[in-house]
This record gives C-alpha cells, structure tokens and sequence, in this order.
C-alpha cells in the first residue's frame, strides 16, 4: 500500500463520487484530509465517516467559483498550522450540447468549475508549496479533455484546458519540488451519472450504451480513479509529472 503517513491533502468535490472517494483512499494511506465542497450536508458526512473509520479528516465548505474562498481555504489550513501537500483539484460541472444547444452562460459556468476554480484554488495553496519545495497537484480532467465527445462541446473544451493547464503547471515548476498531473477518467458510475440515467426512458439500456463505448464494456467506479489519485499522490510517483492518465476502459483506443 502506497505510504501517505504524515501528508495533509485537500479535495475539492468531495462530498460525492470520485472526490469522496479520492478523500477516503487518501485517508486510508494515511493522509489528513480536507474534504472540501460547497454540499455542507454531505461534505461533513464525508468528513466524520472518514474520522470515524480511523483515518483523520476535516470539512471545509469551499465554494471554488468564489476566488476569495480560495484564498480564504489556504490560510485556514495555515492557521490549524498544517502544509498542504497534496491538492486535488476534482469540483467539475457538466453539460450536454453542441454549439448550438449551448449558450455564452453555459459556457461560462462551466469555465468559473472546471477551469478558473482550479486555477485560483491552486493559485492559492502553490506558494507554501513552493516553499517547502514539495508538493503534488492532481487535477481530474476527463478523457473528453484528451479526445473529442459528441455533444459535449463545452465540457470538453474546459476539460482540454484542465490537461494544458496541469502541463504548464509542471513545466514551470518542476524545478520548484512541485508535480503535477491530470486523470482523464472515461465513463464512471458516480451519483451524478446515477441520477441522469433514470432520467432515460429505459435506463438500463441508457447504461448499457453508455458502458459500450468503453473498449472492457463496463462503466468504471470512483474507487478505481481514486486508486490513481494515490498512486499520483505518493512517492512511487516522483517521476510521474505532467501527464495526462487516461484511466477510461478503453474509451480512448482507436480514437
């Protein structure tokens, strides 16, 4: 098991799917873990099931399209004097839609989620990084940000930003002691994607169809994504920096 004893780690949407997953893999290996989201109900529920099973975790309600809050996230962590290492950047807002079918507000909620909140929460939390000269960035993009997605055009333009974006974040301070990597995870059975299948008129079907674009024919679980969040998080992973993991089923293959 990967080794994270010692390491404080920070993740955004974590209240739900992949997030509260990566919190609780994270607080297995032995990480304190700020389990952040704008859900209070859930998000502290996270929070005290983690504590509650032996690891350590706090709640930290964070609005991350609300740049103060951001900035406000890192001196509260400064405060209760602890150094983030480990920031994971998972919060993300989707939507359905061609250009025609998706208009300039669309696009810019997605944009404030998938791409400004990540770029003023890291903002925020990289100088005390780059001053202990250690850290780890792990951004969740998706594989619609490595490959295009039918009707998905503005998710997959924010998600294409999120990969350029980690890039450039560790080009520029791989020197600094800091990585950073995104995870492009292909179709996972999260509550969100729960939820939008029993809008379907026959949802099993709807799943099926969703399962078959993915080359092992099955959806993924958050469980999986978050076992790359460790991996990406521990020091197995010193080598690993800017790359783009795509962890799809086979999503990609042939594309």
């Amino acid at each position: 098991m990967f080794d994270l004893t010692g390491k404080t780690a920070l993740v955004t949407g974590a209240a739900s799917g992949i997030g509260e997953a990566a919190g609780r893999s994270l607080a297995h290996a032995g990480a304190f873990v700020y389990v952040a989201d704008i859900d209070g109900r859930n998000g502290l529920r996270v929070a005290e099931s983690i504590s509650g099973g032996g690891g350590t975790a706090a709640f930290l309600e964070l609005d991350v399209t609300n740049s103060q809050a951001c900035e406000d996230a890192a001196r509260i962590i400064s405060a209760e004097n602890r150094d983030l290492d480990i920031l994971v950047n998972n919060a993300g807002a989707g939507h359905v839609g061609t250009i025609l079918q998706t208009s300039a507000e669309d696009l810019d909620r997605l944009f404030a989620v998938n791409v400004r909140g990540m770029f003023d929460l890291t903002k925020a939390m990289l100088p005390g990084m780059i001053e202990r000269r250690s850290g780890v960035i792990i951004n969740i993009a998706s594989i619609g940000g490595i490959v295009a997605i039918s009707e998905r055009l503005a998710y997959c333009t924010t998600k294409f930003a999120v990969v350029g974006f980690t890039k450039c974040l560790a080009l520029d301070h791989a020197l600094q002691g800091i990585r950073a990597n995104a995870i492009c995870p292909g179709r996972v059975e999260t509550p969100f994607v729960k939820k939008r299948l029993a809008e379907y008129v026959d949802p099993e079907k709807a799943y099926a169809d969703m399962a078959a674009t993915q080359a092992l024919g099955r959806m993924g679980t958050p469980e999986e994504i978050a076992s790359c969040v460790v991996y990406l998080a521990s020091d197995e992973a010193a080598f690993i920096t800017g790359t783009a993991l795509e962890i799809d089923g086979g999503f990609a293959v042939g594309k």
